[in-house]
């Protein structure tokens, strides 16, 4: 598992340019956030998490298998991912964040991805600003 890289997979890049495709800015990666979404579009409070499909169990989908070895470990470690996502997503929305999932296999067929990019970009056009915080001035 130490393999297993947490920014810049594929499937992240993937959305950041169709998302730069539809004419959307974005920040990547945001550690003062739950969850660290892989991309956030902070001024339209938008949060956006690219999941693996393996690893985040994306139901009814052929990239959610369960290795054949070890399953206890694995089914439990399964587990506590999906409650961690389902915490993650309840905090930012309670925030007031609008939270999109991207799967992995979504990714891979370029209309479909085209489709998931549009959303957001209409998402984002909907309004719906955060209002920022203002800096402390230095004095």
């Amino acid at each position: 598992m130490g393999r297993v890289r947490g920014r810049d997979t594929k499937p992240e890049i993937a959305v950041r340019r169709a998302l730069r495709e539809c004419g959307l800015g974005y920040r990547i990666q945001a550690r003062d956030l739950p969850g660290s979404p892989d991309v956030v579009l902070r001024g339209r409070g938008i949060a956006i998490f690219v999941h693996g499909c393996f690893w985040h169990r994306h139901a009814d989908c052929r990239l959610c298998t369960t290795p054949r070895s070890n399953v206890e470990f694995w089914s439990a470690k399964f587990e506590r991912n999906v409650e961690r996502d389902i915490r993650n997503v309840a905090l930012l929305e309670a925030a007031g964040w609008r939270v999109v999932t991207i799967w992995e296999c979504e990714t891979r067929v370029p209309a479909t991805l085209r489709e998931s990019a549009e959303k957001v970009s209409d998402l984002a056009r909907q309004g719906r600003r955060i209002r920022r915080r203002p800096r402390p001035r230095a004095s």
